[in-house]
């Protein structure tokens, strides 16, 4: 099998607008989002981070560096301010090197964002 670089997704709420509110609900995203997919952090290129206008305590991005991800690159922006969205979300863009096929990809989505499944939004 060749290796691929592959998007994982992820999607969580954060229960207030405090770095530790957005720490904790990022860092557990990301630590289900690799063992969901069994990754090795060595063979994550990238990770692109957004969350809803109402979080701007810190960053997302700094939960992956707490976690060891030293050499990712890593960037934070906002989402766009959609009418009836949902608040408070954190969204995550993980991109792997990976042989995975795309139907082994497991996306992750905790707390209030597993609604976003079912809205039919988890697609950006």
């Amino acid at each position: 099998m060749s290796i691929m670089t592959r998007g994982i997704r992820g999607a969580t709420t954060s229960t207030a607008n405090t770095r530790e509110a957005i720490l904790e609900a990022t860092t557990e995203m990301l630590e289900r989002l690799v063992e969901a997919n069994d990754l090795d952090k060595e063979r994550i290129a990238a990770a692109l981070f957004t969350t809803t206008r109402d979080l701007n305590a810190d960053f997302p991005a700094v939960a992956a560096r707490l976690l060891g991800w030293t050499e990712v690159a890593l960037m934070c922006s906002h989402e766009m301010n959609v009418p009836g969205a949902l608040p408070s979300c954190i969204r995550v863009m993980v991109l792997v090197n990976t042989d995975k096929q795309p139907g082994e990809i497991v996306n992750v989505y905790l707390r209030d964002a597993v609604n976003l499944r079912n809205r039919g939004t988890d697609d950006r």
